[in-house]
């Protein structure tokens, strides 16, 4: 399969352009590096230790992942440094927790009293856990609210068997943004929140040496706020069309296609074998949409995919197409996370021609 053009594959394929993705995990590493701060990317967007060992050879501290499987996945393949940015407490996962703290630096999000009191009982004996407050900045999901911030952490200095250290947030309401000032008013509120919440820490001589925070959409802005020490993008080692759409990033650095090939061709419209099994049936992430379609046609954009069945894309044409019964196209997601989660593997190429073939490694890992 090396060497061969990308087109030669059968249909539909995931491919990963190896340039664009180096050029994208470059800048976010630049980007940490010239404010002085740590960076840990989300992996739940490709969910491959291919890319999260790039990742840390790239600089990052280590890694944030949104299941303790894909917690489990990654420590086996040696990355020991992981935030699980998810507040666990029912007690086969707290079972499964006390394992991979024995071998790994995990730290968890605490976002109640209730929870923080659960994982200390399943820790009692064992090495004190390290854990991190989960702020709401506005997404309104999960996370506590700033002034409810000191009463938990000072809950938490009680509890013998976890030690608290961070504070961070996660403002994926900026996927709603009108405008790139709208997102940038998003990312220093984001920051805020985080701070204010530190320094409410701090003036009851509760120490916070982490603060993190950074949302693809918010990250660029909210690494040169001054206390930050931290940022987690993981959607923009790829990008989609989500964040064109926010006006974030260009198609050119969309690192994420799906190769698809024309099945059908009708009057006033085209049909590809890629439906909702391939690239998601999401047009915005966290329910916003903001984006025309189910995915960018490379070089056709008088196509517009208009509606996907299971194994069905359904093309329709504002103008005359020169696609014809059995051309392949690469289609740029809407939403790469999703549909990296879709597929076996992922197809890596440079300039078109196939380099390598790389597992989706916690593909389909959701407990």
């Amino acid at each position: 399969m090396k060497n061969k053009s990308i087109f030669s594959l059968d249909t539909p394929a995931m491919l990963l352009d190896l340039t664009k993705l180096e050029q994208n995990v470059n800048e976010i590493s630049t980007i940490a590096k010239t404010n002085n701060i740590k960076w840990r990317p989300h992996i739940k967007t490709h969910k491959s230790i291919q890319i999260a060992k790039m990742q840390m050879a790239k600089g990052a501290c280590g890694i944030t992942v949104a299941k303790l499987e894909e917690a489990e996945i990654m420590a086996e393949a040696g990355i020991t440094n992981i935030l699980i940015a998810y507040p666990l407490s029912n007690s086969r996962k707290l079972q499964r927790l006390q394992s991979l703290a024995e071998k790994t630096e995990t730290t968890i999000a605490i976002d109640s009293i209730e929870q923080a009191i659960l994982v200390n009982k399943a820790f009692v004996g064992r090495k004190r856990l390290e854990v991190w407050i989960k702020i709401n900045s506005g997404l309104n999901r999960c996370g506590i609210e700033v002034e409810e911030v000191v009463e938990l952490a000072t809950a938490i200095t009680k509890l013998p068997n976890l030690t608290l250290t961070g504070i961070f947030t996660h403002a994926g309401h900026s996927y709603a943004a009108s405008s790139l000032e709208e997102v940038k008013a998003i990312a220093t509120a984001e920051a805020k929140v985080v701070l204010q919440s530190a320094k409410a820490c701090e003036e009851v001589n509760i120490p916070i040496k982490h603060r993190s925070i950074g949302s693809t959409p918010t990250f660029k802005f909210g690494a040169k706020i001054k206390g930050i020490t931290e940022i987690r993008p993981g959607n923009a080692a790829f990008f989609d069309m989500c964040q064109v759409g926010l006006g974030v990033t260009t198609p050119s650095r969309c690192a994420l296609t799906i190769l698809a090939s024309v099945v059908s061709c009708k009057k006033e419209r085209i049909i590809f074998d890629t439906g909702s099994k391939a690239l998601s049936l999401d047009q915005g992430a966290h329910g916003n949409k903001s984006v025309v379609g189910y995915g960018s046609i490379i070089n056709y954009p008088e196509v517009t995919l208009a509606r996907l069945s299971e194994e069905h894309g359904v093309g329709t044409l504002s103008s005359k197409t020169s696609l014809k019964l059995t051309d392949k196209v690469q289609i740029i997601p809407n939403h790469s996370c999703a549909v990296a989660n879709l597929f076996d593997h992922y197809i890596v190429h440079h300039n078109g021609l196939i380099v390598d073939e790389w597992l989706v490694d916690a593909r389909g890992k959701m407990k």
